[in-house]
């Protein structure tokens, strides 16, 4: 997207999940810059951390869910 790669978008309700690894702890301003940047191409950005994926995704997906009957 522009000069970022995103890790999932959905175009139809403009909204990107990503995924962050570890090393995203050591970049926080970047990645707010980023977000700030998505969001003002109309995208709403969801972050997740990679253990929440593995540890919890029932929770992931409700979130995601949630996000989308929303967004209607």
């Amino acid at each position: 997207m522009g000069p970022y790669f995103v890790d999932f978008v959905c175009h139809k309700v403009r909204l990107i999940v990503e995924l962050d690894g570890g090393q995203h702890a050591l970049c926080v301003d970047y990645d707010q810059q980023r977000t700030d940047w998505l969001n003002r191409q109309g995208y709403n950005v969801i972050r997740f951390w990679n253990n929440e994926v593995m540890e919890n995704i029932e929770g992931v997906l409700l979130t995601i869910r949630t996000y989308l009957f929303e967004a209607k």
